[in-house]
């Protein structure tokens, strides 16, 4: 049975490819940056992968939806956001995207500079193999609420990527030294290839942070998003102009 793809569905997937690149070309060289920076090491790392986040989603969100990580779109998949076929090119341009990045870092960095850090490829510190699972599972949960309860819930503000870039930021604050606070496979196998630094931890990448994003997007999708013939409660967007009543009230219905 042949599969028929799009031309915008191509355009997606480039703009995965696009902002996966983006996205850890600046999080992967904030941790070469880092190393000079002492005590502001881990502050500065959250800051690069958050910040590099919320901007490619916000630049690139509105043709691809703004991934750039497996366990988004594998979440995305379970509840029906996304159809089989274009996540699996998804997730295909998201690795690619990510070697891409690692390629440019290793390019324009010292070699004796991206080895001492071997790209960012994670591992753990101070914890086992269980607790990693679990920590990524965590963290990746958060991240998946904040996707949905920002871009695919109808309901949510519309404040570009920065919801979903902050979640990253605190992940790595909290779960930066103990795993990296990956949340992402991508990010967890892109470097590995480029640098040659395989372990048993690349695993644990996978399957914390694809559990962690199918518990959240099922939850979401339950118990959170509104149903077909359910009223929707209208939240004001942001804005500086003067609300008058009735738009000021809270719980508002849609028409």
């Amino acid at each position: 049975m042949a599969v028929a793809i799009l031309q915008d569905d191509w355009k997606k997937v480039l703009a995965e490819v696009v902002g996966t690149f983006f996205f850890f070309f600046i999080g992967i060289g904030s941790i070469a940056a880092a190393s000079a920076a002492g005590g502001l090491g881990l502050v500065i790392v959250a800051l690069g992968h958050g910040v590099a986040l919320s901007i490619a989603i916000s630049a690139l969100g509105h043709i691809s939806g703004g991934h750039f990580n497996p366990a988004v779109t594998i979440s995305l998949l379970v509840t029906r956001k996304i159809g089989p076929v274009l996540a699996l090119l998804y997730i295909i341009g998201q690795i690619v995207g990510g070697v891409l990045a690692s390629l440019a870092v290793a390019t324009v960095l010292p070699q004796e500079t991206w080895q001492a850090f071997k790209l960012g490829t994670p591992s753990l510190s101070g914890i086992n193999f269980t607790q990693g699972i679990i920590l990524e599972a965590i963290l990746t949960f958060f991240l998946i609420i904040a996707v949905f309860g920002t871009v695919i819930d109808p309901r949510a503000n519309r404040i570009g990527g920065f919801g979903i870039g902050l979640t990253v930021f605190i992940d790595i604050l909290m779960g930066g030294p103990f795993s990296g606070a990956v949340m992402n496979p991508a990010r967890a196998i892109a470097p590995a290839i480029v640098s040659g630094t395989w372990n048993s931890d690349q695993i644990i990448y996978w399957i914390g942070p694809i559990i962690g994003g199918v518990i959240a997007a099922l939850l979401y999708a339950t118990f959170f998003l509104p149903k077909g013939d359910e009223p929707v409660v209208e939240v004001p967007s942001v804005t500086d102009r003067t609300i008058e009543p009735p738009f000021s009230e809270p719980g508002l219905l849609k028409d």
